[in-house]
């Protein structure tokens, strides 16, 4: 089953999610995409022109580029889940470091899909860790009795 993981590049959630058999989606794969493209002269700052446009999917003309250049990065990932691991509560150094905006509307999208979705907040002691760590490997399990 495809999790799509946010914030978008936890590389322990995505190796959590691997070891449990499902595949993560992340934003790593997406940005290779973009990354080996002919299109991008020095990447990974440079977007195409057609980035903002695809963006234009998720969000309105009157939001700022920068948010839809982000959102043609997570677009994929949201239309491609399966199934949500969503960690809130993080700090500013866990995950991507971005618009607080194209969070906010990646987070809604993945709601909206009606997928499993395991919402955990970020944990601040060695037993929350513990427990977070429990309900995802659960939350996985689920999911694999579920497309078995």
């Amino acid at each position: 089953m495809k999790v799509a993981i946010f914030p978008p590049n936890s590389m322990i959630l995505a190796d959590m999610i691997v070891r449990s058999g499902h595949e993560p989606l992340v934003v790593q794969k997406e940005m290779k995409q973009k990354v080996t493209s002919p299109d991008i002269d020095a990447p990974p700052f440079n977007m195409t022109e057609e980035d903002p446009i695809n963006g234009l999917k998720y969000a309105a003309i009157e939001v700022p580029s920068g948010v839809r250049g982000r959102m043609s990065l997570f677009g994929p990932i949201i239309e491609q889940a399966e199934a949500a691991i969503i960690m809130s509560e993080a700090p500013y150094g866990f995950g991507c470091v971005g618009c607080a905006r194209s969070a906010e509307l990646t987070v809604f999208s993945l709601r909206r899909r009606n997928i499993p979705i395991l919402e955990l907040e970020y944990p601040t002691s060695r037993d929350a860790t513990v427990e977070m760590v429990y309900k995802i490997n659960t939350f996985l399990d689920n999911l694999k009795e579920e497309e078995e």
